[in-house]
């Protein structure tokens, strides 16, 4: 029975084409459609269905992992109609589920509307480039985009490092290896530490979650190779902050100089409900020309803000202009804007003189915003 209805369920997700499915006992299951929850109508469910639907699905080994401490992730196929990332969890001694889809369908950067700069970072022979943002804006989906382009354009070796796993890749101009951490290797750092030995040109490590995981990405993108990273950080200027944070004071020094030498990029993105329906993403661009590695190597990052404002001819972006555009170009409504931006106080007044300057001057455009 349990299997009929998983099935049921998934069915649902990938004809919606919503994001994730939750489940946990006292109500119906739950979809993410557009940025919004919304419940299916069906049963209730009782804790007996949320066990059936979890064994229906989830792995002896993380069954296992289940009852020791509480919690597991895994990524499964949905046949070959969508692959799921799922997390299973314990809450008030029951079991919850939260199944997040992803497409078996590459998006290319027009679909996605990524910043046109980020073709001419990939081609670099080495550096480290970073994705940020928070959990569900994208980033896998846009590293996803990035690896696929390399692989229709060169031949490399292109080794990820996952957890779990999520877009499969096919072998096409570029060989590629995907190793998933706690299945085919312990963690991060070792995982690191081995794809070295790998000969590799492109590493992408799936989270830079500690000092070591984030100071042999730096190392391996000072020594040839093209590392991709994500962090969960919002903002270029935040992002190089938290990396120098991580470290010990005393080696804060030595970590902004090779940071600023290994860097060539940071794309920070959010994603938005878009109207009338859907999502839609909004996205900041750092590319690091000398001048920016500069202000790295100085402990300046507090200007790096104002050094993508000026930068656009090398393709930079705030991500509080791409949010204006986006309410500008009535893709998004004003609060949902403000709420996503880094500095929302700013973009709010922003908007008002928008709106105020509208009423005043019909038909004058703002060039401030060309792009």
């Amino acid at each position: 029975m349990a299997t009929l209805q998983i099935d049921k369920m998934l069915e649902t997700v990938v004809r919606e084409r919503v994001s994730d499915l939750h489940i946990t006992t006292g109500q119906p299951p739950v979809v993410r459609s557009g940025g919004h929850l919304v419940r299916l109508e069906t049963k209730t469910l009782t804790p007996e269905d949320t066990v059936g639907l979890m064994k229906s699905i989830t792995p002896e080994r993380n069954q296992q992992e289940l009852q020791e401490v509480g919690g597991t992730d895994f990524g499964f196929a949905f046949g070959d109609k969508a692959r799921f990332r799922v997390a299973v969890f314990k809450q008030r001694g029951h079991i919850g589920m939260v199944l997040r889809r992803i497409p078996n369908e590459f998006l290319s950067f027009e679909q996605l509307g990524l910043p046109a700069v980020i073709r001419d970072l990939l081609t670099r022979p080495r550096g480290l480039f970073l994705v940020t943002g928070p959990t569900g804006s994208g980033k896998t989906t846009s590293l996803a985009s990035m690896i696929n382009y390399l692989n229709d354009t060169v031949d490399h070796h292109i080794i990820t490092l996952e957890d779990p796993i999520e877009y499969y890749h096919q072998h096409k101009k570029s060989t590629i290896n995907q190793r998933e951490i706690g299945v085919d290797v312990p963690d991060f750092p070792e995982a690191l530490r081995r794809a070295l030995r790998m000969d590799p040109d492109v590493i992408l490590v799936g989270e830079m979650r500690d000092l070591a995981t984030i100071a042999s990405a730096i190392t391996a993108a000072e020594t040839g190779h093209v590392v991709f990273g994500t962090l969960h950080t919002t903002g270029a200027q935040g992002t190089v902050d938290r990396i120098i944070d991580v470290f010990p004071t005393s080696q804060q020094e030595q970590i902004r100089t090779q940071l600023s030498v290994a860097i060539i990029g940071i794309l920070s993105q959010a994603l938005l409900p878009r109207k009338p329906k859907g999502v839609v993403a909004a996205y900041e661009m750092l590319v690091v020309t000398p001048a920016i590695a500069n202000l790295i190597r100085e402990a300046k990052t507090y200007r790096i803000n104002s050094s993508i404002q000026t930068g656009r001819k090398f393709g930079m972006q705030l991500l509080d202009d791409a949010l204006f555009n986006l309410w500008k170009n009535e893709l998004c409504d004003e609060d949902v804007v403000v709420i996503k931006s880094n500095q929302p106080g700013e973009l709010k007044a922003r908007i008002a003189r928008a709106k105020k300057g509208l009423l005043e001057e019909e038909g004058e455009e703002d060039d401030d915003d060309e792009h």
